[in-house]
């Protein structure tokens, strides 16, 4: 049992639980205060079908029914964690504020209340939680502790995140090299190695490259109990006889990237990279290949996250497909670059070659059977989107997530919390994902410049 003084006392923004709805469940031991304004801030945004409104109206459900089952309000409500909800209805905390700031503003309001329980309750923490930086900083300059919502996190360290590739040194890989056994299979070599404590084991479908000028890739397909690693070699698609609707792999991240495309038992890979490196176009290449030469699927269904999922994409004249082609221009000029012709218009385009393209807000209750999904911009999906996406693939589907976590453009959503990291995080290692990061620009020369610079 945690001693009075030991249990923080936690007041929330607004944000925190429009962005989380579930963040009431994640604070432990500790009390939880919610300003009064923040009931009147949700209720502003609770109508709607956008996913901001479903989440303030899972939030304000939740809330009837602590409040519901609550004997005594002013003794708090028991919450999962052990701690207590508190509503904070003291409206003469306005009065401690500094007269700079202006007592109507909802921030400032919760920033008082911050300031009247720290003054209430002298031995025990007290921390204000929001997603806006600023707010935090004003809070900060008012002697006050704050602090950003880390639950969301799916990564803590971004550099735990798997790239999809391990390089190897002479010496780790000779010392592998005493007990490994040499097997075949259809694409070439297939070695079973004992892997060290040093470097960390590889997943399932991520690469091993072998040290040397020649920068050879294997790809690692099982991980068995004794740190037992079979690596196979991988299909070359950087020849010209191998490309793949034109597109050959220009260096060795993209090959690994076509080769985990073309693996028809994949359901799920995910693509990070520069900008220019070669994402869209190599999906677009790989998936118009596997539908129309090799039948495997049966439409190509191209999307973008940069409108946002669950918003209208307006009332303006014209089908969805119309609305949407603006904010489509890379998948149509990589299509254009594929087909050699820029004479056509984009709907024949896409009507000729069985390609779809669809807004977010239209995924919630389908099923895509036979279908190769893209996402572009996924890094602007939150966590609960991506899941939503990822749970409507039907049977003998493919979900390719594409983005760049530099180019973050969702309010709230970091590189540490957005969709894109949370599936990478959680799918690695299963044995139908595959995840690989791009690290070169190969658009142009100035691009490649631009990225490494700018």
């Amino acid at each position: 049992m945690v001693a009075d003084e030991e249990r923080k006392i936690y007041i929330l923004d607004t944000n925190v639980l429009i962005h989380d709805p579930t963040a009431l469940q994640h604070f432990d031991e500790h009390d939880v205060v919610l300003p009064i304004v923040v009931l009147e801030e949700m209720d502003k945004v609770k109508r709607g079908f956008d996913e901001l409104a479903r989440n303030v109206r899972d939030v304000s459900r939740q809330l009837d029914e602590l409040s519901g089952s609550c004997e005594n309000l002013e003794e708090g409500c028991p919450l999962p964690g052990g701690g207590r909800l508190f509503f904070e209805l003291n409206h003469r905390a306005l009065e401690i504020l500094p007269e700079s700031l202006a007592k109507g503003s909802g921030d400032n309001r919760i920033l008082a209340v911050t300031m009247s329980m720290q003054q209430e309750h002298p031995d025990r923490q007290v921390i204000l939680v929001s997603k806006d930086i600023n707010l935090r900083i004003k809070a900060r300059a008012l002697g006050l502790v704050s602090e950003d919502y880390r639950s969301d996190r799916a990564v803590d360290d971004l550099s735990v995140l798997p790239s999809g590739v391990i390089r190897l040194d002479e010496a780790v890989w000779s010392a592998m090299g005493e007990n490994m056994e040499v097997l075949q299979h259809d694409h070439g070599n297939h070695y079973v190695v004992t892997w060290p404590e040093e470097p960390p084991l590889p997943t399932a479908n991520s690469f091993v490259v072998l040290p040397g000028e020649r920068e050879v890739a294997m790809r690692c397909m099982e991980v068995q109990e004794g740190r037992r690693v079979h690596l196979h070699d991988i299909h070359s698609y950087r020849h010209e006889r191998n490309a793949i609707w034109g597109v050959q792999a220009r260096n060795i991240e993209q090959n690994m990237a076509m080769n985990l495309l073309m693996d028809a038992n994949l359901d799920f890979v995910t693509m990070l990279g520069l900008a220019g490196s070669g994402k869209t176009l190599l999906a677009l290449a790989c998936g118009m290949h596997q539908t129309l030469d090799m039948g495997l699927y049966e439409r190509i269904i191209v999307t973008r996250a940069t409108v946002p999922m669950g918003q209208d994409i307006g009332f303006l004249p014209g089908s969805e497909k119309e609305k949407m082609e603006p904010w489509m221009g890379a998948v149509t000029d990589n299509l254009a670059f594929l087909l050699g012709d820029v004479s056509q218009n984009v709907s024949a385009l896409l009507g000729q070659h069985r390609i779809e393209i669809t807004s977010l807000s239209f995924a919630r209750g389908r099923t895509f059977t036979k279908t190769w999904l893209i996402v572009d911009e996924a890094q602007n999906l939150t966590p609960h989107q991506m899941k939503t996406l990822v749970t409507r693939m039907g049977e003998d589907s493919k979900l390719i997530a594409l983005g760049n976590n530099s180019q973050i453009d969702t309010p709230y959503l970091t590189a540490y919390t957005n969709g894109l990291t949370h599936a990478v995080s959680h799918f690695a290692g299963w044995e139908h994902y595959g995840h690989i990061t791009l690290k070169a620009s190969e658009r142009s020369r100035l691009a490649a410049k631009a990225a490494d610079i700018l």
